[in-house]
């Protein structure tokens, strides 16, 4: 049986991206395995939202360059953001590449591979370097970044794992906002959207098969179905979609990412409020508290906006996560400005927050901008806010100590595997131990995943909850996620500055 390495640099789309990938191969026969030195089909499913990712990949595959000496059969691929970005040059850099599919052609990467390792069973006994085969034209490289039609389409099929309770759903695919210190308007193309049809039956099969929870993805995940659909009721594409997901019988949670502050609308806000589906975690990216630096970005909303939508979201549904993205050390960004952000995430007490230096991505209009920052002050004020999300992360945490959450049982913690993990309905994790006064077949401790399970917090440390579980199934039924909130919780830390609502 042929085996095949996959490596996935990235956000959740290229995850999903992989899968897609991964169950085209499996359906053909081939075996997916941990490690490339057992594989006859090595892929790397690129980034290229920050340089340094480009950097990873191209190190990965320069270290593969010995195996692909030894072993020359063996298909090496880049795939993805960086193979669209940089297509037939990669042939160039890392002379045993392959293969290199761009982020339209995923649906093609089965074909490709068998025409290889076919290719390569017929060379010439005696050939087994790489370089020279590829001066005799024996080797035959496949590069295809070209666009396809329907591409947004054929990202539908899962490999699900035994007992997997939660999976992703990709909607669409590109982006058009065009954000100057962003690389994927270019690697992803324009917006493209499946039809609202489409999603739910994949979600309906996915449920069929186990899965309790959906995470809709989309580059700009709630301006789907912008130019291709029409409002209804007044209600857009989007929130069309999360009613009929939320309709399907036996989803138990829905959540989206990543979304755009000028796709919240008052029907999306609305939506939050009456879908008890819709899990209580908002993932809303900020980048900058300066309304100039937001400008420079092209981001298309103020700081105070901003504001006003989070107050909107936490008034809808109480007890609601909102977390974010930020960027330091952008181009132009004084300590004026820096201190504007700094002052609005400790007004808004984010859940959680993703914190980056800028660095210039190149074909970005932001890397050519004047006025770029030294690397010793981003790292500054990259760990100054950092120190201030953590502190807002331990308050939200400790809050919840004492409180039982509904906690979705995802399988081993990755540090100690005698333990649990899962995450609340505010995708915050939890860690416990199996219970057996809760067991019920007696099969050991992967007894619960999969399972809702209702776990007693009895301390926070670092990112993670800890806690027992004292129930399985259905006993939590409240609407808001975790009971026992602090009501300052759901509001923002100065109500005068949220007083008014956002109209983008």
């Amino acid at each position: 049986m042929r085996k095949f390495f996959i490596k996935t640099y990235g956000c959740q789309m290229n995850e999903r991206d992989s899968d897609q990938v991964a169950h085209s191969l499996i359906s053909r026969g081939y075996e997916q395995v941990a490690h490339e030195s057992q594989a006859d089909v090595v892929l790397l499913n690129t980034c290229s939202v920050r340089d340094m990712a480009d950097q990873k990949a191209l190190g990965k595959m320069g270290m593969l360059g010995r195996m692909a000496k030894e072993r020359p059969h063996v298909v090496f691929g880049f795939l993805g953001c960086m193979a669209q970005a940089r297509g037939s040059q990669l042939l160039k850099e890392v002379p045993h590449v392959d293969l290199v599919v761009g982020t339209q052609k995923f649906h093609r990467v089965a074909d490709y591979v068998d025409e290889l390792l076919a290719k390569k069973a017929a060379r010439p006994a005696g050939i087994t370097d790489p370089g020279h085969s590829r001066m005799d034209d024996l080797r035959f490289s496949i590069v295809d970044v070209g666009e396809e039609a329907g591409s947004q389409s054929t990202i539908r099929d899962q490999q699900l794992a035994p007992k997997q309770a939660t999976a992703f759903v990709s909607i669409m695919q590109g982006c058009n906002m065009h954000c100057t210190f962003c690389i994927v308007p270019q690697t992803r193309g324009a917006e493209r959207s499946r039809s609202i049809n489409e999603i739910v039956d994949e979600v309906r099969g996915l449920v069929a098969r186990g899965v309790k929870e959906v995470t809709l993805l989309g580059q700009i995940v709630n301006l789907y179905g912008r130019h291709e659909f029409q409002k209804i009721d007044n209600k857009s594409p989007f929130v069309q979609l999360l009613e009929a997901a939320h309709d399907v019988e036996g989803l138990e949670r829905l959540r989206f990412t990543s979304p755009h502050p000028i796709g919240f609308r008052d029907d999306l806000i609305d939506a939050i409020s009456r879908l008890p589906k819709l899990a209580e975690h908002v993932h809303l990216p900020l980048q900058s508290g300066s309304n100039k630096i937001l400008k420079a970005m092209h981001r298309a909303y103020t700081a105070e906006k901003y504001v006003d939508l989070v107050r909107q979201i936490r008034r809808a549904r109480h007890g609601i996560a909102i977390t974010t993205d930020i960027i330091v050390g952008f181009p132009g960004e004084t300590e004026d400005d820096y201190k504007q952000t700094r002052d609005l995430v400790e007004e808004i007490q984010f859940d959680n927050a993703f914190v980056f230096r800028y660095s210039p991505r190149r074909g970005t209009p932001a890397a050519e901008m004047p006025d770029q920052i030294d690397e010793r002050i981003k790292e500054e004020r990259n760990q100054d806010l950092l120190r201030v999300v953590n502190e807002s992360n331990r308050r939200n945490l400790e809050r919840l100590v004492g409180s039982d959450v509904e906690v979705l049982c995802e399988g081993p913690s990755k540090t100690n595997p005698a333990r649990l993990m899962g995450r609340t309905r505010t995708n915050k994790i939890v860690v416990f131990p199996p219970s057996p006064r809760l067991r019920r077949t007696g099969e050991g401790n992967d007894e619960l995943v999969g399972e809702l399970v209702d776990v007693r917090i009895e301390r926070a440390n670092g990112f993670s909850l800890y806690g027992t579980p004292v129930r399985v199934g259905h006993a939590s039924s409240l609407p808001s996620s975790e009971r026992r909130l602090a009501g300052s919780d759901s509001s923002c830390s100065k109500p005068e500055a949220c007083a008014t609502l956002a109209t983008f």
